[in-house]
């Protein structure tokens, strides 16, 4: 497995996008809740794929797993300092952990299926992943104006059925609706609030805007910056602005051994 220089272990460089991403990628609580039910009151979590620390919870014993050296730096100090590891690998004994959890991660691991056996080794009780439904992904009006953006969204996020089968066990996926006011920056939280993509620090904070050039970004931001400055965005989905949950393709994924 090839690691970038600050130690990230996926497609994405988190020590050239990574900088700011708290700013824009604050946990939502009311998707916490969807997490922190899936994981039935667990004493010891391992968060794999950590991050900054969002939807850690503080009720629990969390380990936090994390191979990005950027962004460990960016977790708050009320959580504790991440382990330098990637999922394909960790470094825990055989059922050490009550539940594992990853969320917004596992499109981004070099080695999926080997990553998800390696949480559902290390933990005696729930997987729980959060994710994104490939097959949904272009169904959100962005793919209008960016599709290569959500192509790459598409291609990256690993089928529904390939996450399950691996894990085995007993497996529900769980729609989750995503508010309106969703304080977690991922494209779908922006549903009704179309301005925010013209933020570049928004767009940093979601690595698939990564994998298009700088010409082609500026040119889709751009038509959608004249739709929104014309009223075309508004005339198309603007209802979208006064709704109060998205059903889009963000899931819940939970396992549990049978």
């Amino acid at each position: 497995m090839t690691r970038k220089a600050d130690g990230s272990a996926g497609d994405t460089d988190y020590g050239t996008i990574g900088s700011g991403y708290t700013d824009y990628r604050r946990p939502d609580p009311r998707l916490a809740q969807f997490i922190a039910d899936a994981l039935a009151k667990a004493k010891t979590v391992v968060n794999v794929g950590a991050g900054a620390g969002s939807y850690e919870s503080t009720a629990a014993q969390v380990t936090a797993v994390e191979p990005s050296a950027s962004m460990r730096a960016q977790r708050p100090a009320h959580l504790p300092p991440a382990v330098d590891a990637v999922a394909e690998n960790l470094p825990f004994g055989d059922d050490e952990f009550d539940a594992a959890m990853t969320t917004f991660s596992v499109h981004q691991w070099s080695e999926l299926r080997t990553g998800l056996r390696e949480m559902r080794r290390v933990a005696r009780g729930p997987v729980v992943v959060l994710t994104c439904d490939p097959d949904l992904v272009r169904d959100f009006w962005l793919y209008e104006y960016a599709p290569l953006v959500l192509d790459a969204e598409a291609r990256r996020y690993p089928a529904i059925s390939e996450i399950t089968e691996t894990l085995g066990g007993a497996c529900t996926v769980v729609p989750v609706p995503i508010p309106l006011d969703c304080t977690d920056g991922f494209s779908e939280a922006y549903y009704g609030r179309p301005e925010r993509f013209l933020d570049p620090g928004a767009l940093q904070a979601c690595s698939a805007w990564s994998f298009v050039d700088a010409a082609t970004r500026d040119r889709y931001i751009g038509r959608l910056r004249r739709d929104l400055e014309s009223g075309a965005w508004d005339e198309n989905h603007g209802a979208l602005r006064e709704e109060p949950y998205l059903h889009g393709s963000l899931v819940l994924v939970r396992a549990v051994p049978e």
